[in-house]
């Protein structure tokens, strides 16, 4: 199965007055074709920022200090603005959280839609806009909507446009950064149904993010926890929500409704740690209840402990 993407030990810094904030700090996994990788954590532990850096966007003042991304066999860390252009939308697109904050309100949403097909494919309006409308029935919605303007759409509908747009040059990695913000649990439903859709039929690769595991579970076959912008603990979907190793993802889990077994639900004690000077060895040892010495002292590195299933903790690291 061919590798979509492969990130080694990326590491994207913010630089600001108050210090340097070290949101992913050295971060490595793989997205094999078809794959869709769950990215989950707290907020703050840079899942977002992940994605950006991926696409080539990340704001300032942040900027990629360390590692590698490849995309399709293209490493994009060395890439010129004017390149990464050419990829954005066509190799990898991304649906980013709050669709309203990203349609522009006073465009048509058929002219936004048509930019990205004249821009790449340099097709005239009319083709553009015929492929636009074609687009938006395979994702339930009416042609007419090329005609409204955004603040004339549901939340509902607006998140289904932006990952049409997402969609429209087939690109081989759809990033989706917390795709059910804000909306009402009917819509939330449709819009899981729909990438659920697209990951069995179309085999679309994703990178899906959020801080929701319940969401993670209903389409992602691999899934990476964060916290405090490292990848805590790697594996399955299968592994992490039966046999999940870390004491951070164990609190997650267990922090999960469920309608299956009745249990008292539990949180994790503590906030995460400010990333401008996180605390030495593990960054979690502070909140952890099984934190010994070595925990305080060393940063644990990320091992495999079975086959496709790997985790930072000091539990399973022989001294």
């Amino acid at each position: 199965m061919a590798t979509v993407l492969k990130v080694e030990d990326l590491k994207v810094y913010y630089f600001t007055s108050q210090g340097t904030v070290k949101a992913v700090d050295g971060i490595s996994f793989t997205i094999d074709e078809g794959d869709v990788l769950g990215v989950a954590g707290e907020s703050g532990s840079g899942k977002s920022t992940l994605g950006y850096a991926i696409l080539g966007l990340v704001p300032p003042p942040g900027k990629i200090v360390g590692g590698r991304i490849i995309l399709d066999g293209i490493e994009i860390t060395s890439l010129s603005e004017d390149e990464l252009r050419k990829i954005r939308w066509s190799k990898v697109s991304m649906v980013f959280q709050g669709a309203l904050n990203i349609l522009n309100p006073v465009l048509r949403i058929g002219d936004q839609i048509a930019e990205i097909l004249m821009h790449h494919k340099g097709l005239s309006k009319k083709e553009a806009l015929e492929i636009a409308a074609q687009h938006l029935k395979l994702l339930g919605l009416s042609p007419d909507i090329l005609r409204r303007y955004p603040h004339e759409l549901s939340g509902g509908m607006k998140q289904r446009v932006v990952i049409a747009m997402a969609l429209l040059l087939k690109p081989r990695l759809v990033i989706v950064d917390e795709p059910t913000t804000a909306l009402d649990v009917v819509i939330q439903a449709q819009i899981m149904n729909l990438l659920k859709q697209l990951k069995e039929q179309e085999r679309v690769s994703m990178m899906f993010i959020t801080h929701d595991l319940s969401l993670i579970a209903e389409v992602a076959n691999k899934i990476a926890i964060m916290y405090a912008g490292k990848v805590v603990e790697l594996g399955s979907a299968d592994n992490i929500f039966e046999r999940s190793l870390h004491p951070y993802t164990q609190g997650l889990i267990r922090s999960i409704p469920s309608l299956k077994h009745r249990r008292t639900l539990t949180w994790i004690p503590g906030a995460p740690p400010d990333l401008r000077n996180p605390p030495p060895g593990c960054r979690f040892h502070p909140r952890c209840p099984y934190a010994m010495d070595v925990c305080k002292r060393e940063e644990p590195l990320l091992i495999d402990v079975e086959k496709g299933h790997s985790v930072s903790c000091w539990l399973y690291i022989k001294k």
